[in-house]
């Protein structure tokens, strides 16, 4: 049996406290002990982001790999031909991050397509994830892909799990690895149950939300969290034990945490 702990999404939770590092203090006051992250912008400095974890004692449980300057990078650049060097910078740069933060996942984000998904696409990426194995397991980081799903982010091109599966196998690395998001594994696949045990070995971050609002697990929707949590914590054989809330908060971040005590993982 697992003992799952939640950490706060900073791109989605915690809003209202405003500036970004605002944002940690927040989710401290509020109970967590670990949070999630986009990159910081770029008026958050390494030594302030620092600061403000050693003043919350938050955990950095994972990070998103910063997207440069690039107009089209919210989304990343793994799968975009011609942008392999920009990639590579933009993992060392977040691997800096992480490292003085002890943050031990980085979310590799793919890319948005502008047409249909070729095999130069598929070829860039697998060699791109094979370029960061060497690179995350010096630094003993473990590096995540997540499917997401056509509704979220049209055109995303990593939208199938059994793409993400053969790429992670093809790469060969223990700190290669799938964020399982359950908000998007819904949309995509279904089968939430079987798919926590069929993917479990490959795991190794997992996300949440409802479907279809992307709300508090609470919240009306298609899925029973009580039962979905349950299986994460007896399958036991993913990851560490970390869940990112990241969902959209339907009246106040704090206000809807009710959740966490009625499930039973705060007092």
């Amino acid at each position: 049996m697992m003992t799952l702990r939640f950490c706060a999404n900073l791109n989605f939770m915690f809003l209202e406290a405003g500036h970004f590092l605002e944002r940690y203090r927040a989710a401290k006051l509020a109970g967590f002990d670990g949070v999630e992250s986009p990159f910081p912008p770029e008026d958050v400095s390494l030594p302030a982001l620092v600061a403000v974890q050693k003043e919350t004692g938050l955990k950095q449980i994972l990070m998103n790999i910063a997207l440069g300057n690039a107009p089209d990078g919210q989304f990343g650049c793994a799968a975009l031909p011609g942008r392999e060097k920009e990639f590579v910078a933009n993992l060392e740069r977040t691997v800096e991050y992480a490292k003085a933060l002890g943050c031990g996942k980085i979310h590799m984000m793919a890319g948005k397509l502008e047409g249909s998904s070729t095999p130069e696409h598929d070829s860039t990426y697998l060699n791109n994830l094979r370029v960061a194995a060497p690179i995350l397991e010096q630094n003993n980081i473990i590096g995540v892909i997540e499917p997401i799903n056509k509704y979220a982010v049209p055109g995303y091109y990593l939208s199938c799990y059994d793409k993400a599966i053969e790429m992670i196998t093809a790469v060969g690395s223990p700190n290669v690895k799938l964020m399982y998001d359950i908000y998007h594994a819904q949309h995509i696949r279904g089968d939430i149950t079987n798919g926590i045990r069929a993917l479990g070995p490959h795991i190794g971050h997992v996300q949440l939300a409802q479907v279809p609002g992307r709300n508090e697990p609470s919240s009306d929707g298609e899925l029973n969290f009580r039962h979905i949590l349950h299986a994460l914590a007896t399958d036991g054989r993913y990851g560490d034990g970390w869940v990112g809330c990241e969902y959209r908060p339907a009246a106040g971040t704090t206000a809807g945490l009710g959740w966490l005590r009625d499930y039973g993982y705060w007092q």
